[in-house]
């Protein structure tokens, strides 16, 4: 029976022959050891050992970017930036996603050969696709449940973050479902405070909810933050279904990944994915995971939403990194296991025409804080900016003009412009 793979690629940094340091990570995380030991045979290799696809030197530096290697004897100074790829066998693991993790960024981290070490991508063979089925929403069923058939799906946090009452986290939701917002999301701090626990919580923003439906005609979607541990992600799902709620959320890094596939096997709602804590795995360009690799394992998991930040964020990822980003995420997996990008942070309707520029795409969904919630006329108004600036966008007519006969957009680009020049500026 023909072998199956999992490929890996990593960026390295090492002061060794590059060579050398490739084939020390594919023995440690295969068959290998720092010494060898009886029972690696042939046959064991043949079966188990990880395969050395590639290594292809990038740049030299002179300075290691991570403290705590080992220099070889004779050492000349120089750390040699490399791509490396590796076959990891899939009979290792098998379709097993925390077996994968510890397999393709397990002890590699800690290992004294490397000053720097990141997982940028991997290709995964089809066999997963039968243990973990992906998003069951993706685009096409968000659109389908937030009433949006087109354009952006324009949404917002529900802020403060954390602090509401239960009444007063009423009367806002009750403003937000009243001023258009097609999506309303929980800020990944605000799960079941003790002053607000999570099943009051449900009922107060769904009776609001569905109040404003029977009034419009349209039921906001509000993503419920049910991050927890394991018991309780069943017990908070169940609640927003039967309380007829159409979204739930969860912090990815607090839950895990096998948290969010146990989560999916049983969802029958979307699950918005929230990457909080993924800066201190990717901060560091020499150190842990790329976003092109980690998006796979969350959509695998069953994400269909995950966040990818925005073009001139408050946050220090660059525009180019988000392109890639968003780009990653509509790329197809497995054939299929679509996502929705979800833009935030510093959004405005500011924002619209350089993020409709740069992706191509309305494919997204575009959620905006203080740019909807503190727009000079209230919500409802930060509202009608956003869809008047996507709509300019969409017709290649410039924000400032299409402004002139749009007072809502005119008076989001005087309250939010300063701010994005300041941004932009910052990001070039």
């Amino acid at each position: 029976m023909q072998q199956s793979y999992v490929r890996a690629t990593y960026l390295i940094e090492t002061p060794h022959d590059p060579q050398r340091a490739a084939s020390i990570m594919a023995g440690e995380q295969s068959t290998g050891t720092f010494v060898a030991v009886p029972g690696e045979t042939d046959e064991v290799k043949a079966r188990s050992a990880a395969r050395i696809v590639s290594v292809r030197q990038l740049e030299t530096v002179r300075e290691p970017s991570l403290p705590g290697a080992t220099v070889p004897a004779g050492h000349n100074g120089d750390y040699y930036r490399c791509e490396v790829v590796l076959d990891f066998p899939y009979a290792n693991f098998g379709p097993s996603i925390p077996n994968l993790m510890a397999t393709v960024a397990g002890n590699l981290y800690e290992l004294q050969e490397f000053s720097g070490l990141r997982l940028t991508d991997l290709t995964l063979p089809d066999e997963f696709a039968a243990a973990y089925p992906g998003p069951k929403f993706g685009m096409s069923g968000t659109r389908r449940l937030a009433g949006v058939h087109d354009g952006p799906i324009i949404g917002t946090i529900v802020k403060p973050s954390i602090g509401l009452t239960i009444e007063e986290l009423g009367a806002t939701v009750r403003g937000l479902a009243e001023a258009g917002l097609d999506f309303i999301k929980d800020d990944e701090l605000n799960a079941s405070p003790l002053f607000a626990p999570f099943d009051r919580k449900v009922k107060a923003v769904m009776e609001e909810i569905e109040r404003v439906a029977d009034l419009t005609g349209r039921k906001t979607m509000y993503a419920f933050n049910i991050t927890g541990d394991i018991d309780e992600l069943r017990r908070r799902h169940d609640l927003v279904l039967e309380a007829g709620g159409t979204c739930v959320m969860v912090s990815i890094q607090s839950i895990g990944l096998a948290g969010l596939a146990e989560l999916n096997r049983y969802s029958q709602l979307p699950i918005h994915g929230h990457r909080n804590q993924w800066g201190m795995m990717t901060r560091h360009p020499m150190l842990g995971m790329a976003f092109p690799a980690y998006q796979k394992l969350c959509r695998l998991a069953g994400a269909d939403h995950l966040h990818v930040n925005a073009l001139n964020s408050k946050f220090y990822e660059s525009n180019a990194s988000v392109i890639r980003s968003v780009e990653a995420i509509r790329e197809p997996l497995l054939g299929g296991y679509e996502a929705v990008p979800v833009l935030s942070s510093g959004q405005s309707a500011v924002t619209a025409a350089e993020t409709y520029r740069a992706l191509g795409t309305v494919d997204l969904l575009n959620v905006a804080g203080g740019g909807i919630m503190a727009h000079p006329d209230g919500p409802a108004a930060g509202v009608r900016s956003m869809r008047q600036a996507w709509e300019a966008a969409r017709q290649g007519v410039s924000a400032e003009d299409y402004a002139a006969s749009h007072p809502e957009l005119r008076r989001a680009l005087d309250k939010f412009g300063g701010l994005q020049v300041a941004r932009a500026k910052k990001e070039g």
